[in-house]
């Protein structure tokens, strides 16, 4: 691998600068009602869309920026550093396009990708059921052909952005009796009758809509079909390779966001007639805070430089190793916030609450960290 994917480019730490500022003046001021409201993030979104951040993953000859892998983990951990809600708004539609991108027709590309990059549409990734989450072949969702259409029926279960994406990627069964082998990718327009039943009432990312979505007998042309039929097993497995080092990202930026919170909050405490910020202590604290998130961030970007440069490497490892590491992370970095600043980090008139209760889905969604620990042990024995 390249010695230059383990450090910034210029271009890279000017993007960081102009996306930190863009999001302590654009995002920031609505991430506190956002999270009371528990309502997608509207304002925000269309903040992003202006600064074309849908079009950071998609691309150039599909209307995108065709940005690499380490600027889109940065735009990830800027904005999940002040509204983790709102960089779910970004990294959702770009992990529902994954794979139309890595294995759809180019009719499917050409129609589907510019209208993501540019905003117009969102998308979503159907994959987990009620009992099948981690054990993805325990799906019951199916796909029957009929003719030139195939015929989808069943419930997906914890689909982020639900009711407000425009696309769905669903993955049904062709064949029940083949388990993992028997599943099929498909992409399925919200017109076509996709319903949602309920939306979850959540413990965090309370701006990104959590629902269960229900095709019930929804025709779907077989053009819509990505890949082949069988291949969505290891459509979905390929997906989650290259889109787990971005959850890692965001896990990152929130632990930042308590970071650098809390030296703020200590600088300005007083407690015995010094600011709190002099009680060793408390420093030790910070000290361990930043240096968890620092090794964390530098799990991400290597992840994320293997899938420009080497994603027939390591990635599998390497990706769950990020996602694992950098979740684990922002969740302690998150519960020492709180305690940093006491009874006023257990109210929510102060942000660290909110934070540790972002960084808690970080841990679950695209795979267990304790799914990711079998991943990586898994590797590890099979380069043994």
């Amino acid at each position: 691998m390249e010695s230059s994917s383990f450090a910034l480019t210029e271009v890279q730490r000017q993007f960081r600068d102009t996306m930190r500022l863009f999001c302590e003046e654009r995002i920031a001021p609505h991430a506190a009602e956002v999270d009371r409201l528990a309502e997608f993030p509207w304002k925000s979104f269309e903040a992003c869309c202006e600064l074309e951040l849908p079009a950071l993953g998609i691309p150039e000859a599909y209307g995108g920026a065709g940005a690499d892998m380490v600027t889109q983990a940065i735009a990830a951990e800027e904005l999940s550093r002040v509204c983790a809600s709102t960089s779910l708004t970004i990294l959702i539609s770009k992990l529902g396009m994954l794979p139309v991108m890595n294995w759809g027709s180019e009719e499917l590309k050409s129609n589907y990708l510019p209208k993501v990059a540019a905003g117009a549409i969102q998308a979503s990734y159907c994959l987990s059921e009620a009992d099948a989450g981690s054990d993805v072949a325990a799906m019951r969702t199916r796909a029957v052909r009929d003719g030139d259409d195939y015929i989808l029926t069943g419930s997906k279960y914890w689909i982020t952005n639900a009711g407000i994406s425009d696309v769905y990627i669903v993955f049904a069964k062709t064949d029940p009796d083949a388990g993992g082998r028997g599943i099929s990718c498909f992409l399925v327009e919200k017109d076509w009758g996709i319903t949602v039943a309920k939306h979850e009432d959540k413990l965090g990312m309370r701006g990104s809509p959590t629902g269960e979505v229900v095709l019930n007998e929804v025709r779907v042309p077989a053009s819509h079909r990505i890949g082949e039929e069988g291949q969505g097993f290891t459509i979905a497995m390929h997906t989650l390779d290259r889109s787990r080092p971005t959850i890692g990202a965001q896990a990152v930026g929130i632990a930042q966001g308590a970071i650098d919170y809390s030296a703020t909050y200590m600088k300005q405490r007083n407690a015995f007639g010094a600011p709190i910020a002099e009680l060793q202590g408390l420093r030790f604290m910070l000290a361990d805070m930043a240096t968890r998130t620092e090794a964390a961030r530098a799990l991400v970007y290597r992840a994320c430089a293997m899938i420009d440069h080497d994603p027939t490497g390591e990635l599998t490892k390497f990706g769950a190793m990020a996602k694992a590491f950098a979740s684990d992370t922002s969740m302690s970095v998150t519960i020492d916030a709180v305690q940093l600043l006491g009874g006023y980090g257990y109210t929510k008139d102060f942000p660290v609450e909110r934070f540790l209760r972002d960084a808690k889905v970080t841990q679950i969604y695209e795979g267990t960290n304790q799914v990711q620990k079998v991943v990586i042990a898994r590797e590890v024995l099979k380069d043994a």
